[in-house]
């Protein structure tokens, strides 16, 4: 466990080294849509997540590289992150990874789905949490600044609420694939048929 943990610090540490961290993130950067993919994609997938949701973890580590691999770095699909945080855990990690800037934004969440037995079960959750946001570059004064931003909470909270009352987004994760809601994990080979299905549609 330990060596597992390193790497993922030594790898938050590479991306932090390259792109560097100024400032906690402005309100509008931080609520800036984060994506991976082309802008102009064919598909967009969606995707509302806990950081503290194992099943979410499950999809970030198991179904999410393959897709990337197949449609997300051939151009052919551009998925969208949104944070539902469940408890306040999973919000002061949201808050934390939208404070690390555009850049670091998916690195950190990353970070936090590949640690999350670790951290989330930690018997001082917020002190592991601080120690994921140092790897990124945020001072102690960053993270009690970006956690004490009272316009960043509320923001992610209203994004919450329009998920939940507008979109009908029950649970973790929800996904939805050209506008079409998928509730929960599934297996890479289902979201793989519902990826092609969709391409082939705009053909």
């Amino acid at each position: 466990m330990a060596r597992y943990l390193l790497g993922i610090a030594v790898s938050i540490f590479m991306f932090a080294a390259t792109s560097g961290f100024a400032e906690n993130a402005p309100l509008a950067e931080a609520m800036a849509e984060k994506s991976i993919g082309r802008a102009d994609a064919p598909v967009t997938m969606i995707e509302y997540s806990s950081l503290t949701c194992p099943h979410c973890a499950a999809f970030h580590k198991d179904a999410l590289p393959s897709i990337k691999r197949d449609f997300i770095d051939t151009g052919k699909v551009r998925i969208v992150f949104w944070d539902f945080p469940l408890g306040n855990l999973a919000m002061a990690a949201a808050m934390v990874a939208r404070c690390s800037g555009q850049k670091n934004y998916i690195p950190m969440i990353d970070a936090f789905f590949q640690s999350q037995e670790t951290w989330a079960r930690s018997d001082t959750p917020f002190d592991a949490i601080a120690g994921i946001a140092r790897l990124s570059g945020m001072t102690v004064d960053d993270l009690d600044n970006c956690l004490d931003d009272q316009a960043l909470l509320n923001a992610l909270s209203d994004k919450k609420n329009e998920a939940a009352n507008i979109l009908g987004v029950e649970s973790t994760p929800t996904f939805f694939i050209e506008g079409v809601k998928i509730p929960g994990n599934l297996p890479y080979e289902d979201f793989k048929d519902i990826l092609n299905k969709a391409l082939a549609k705009k053909q």
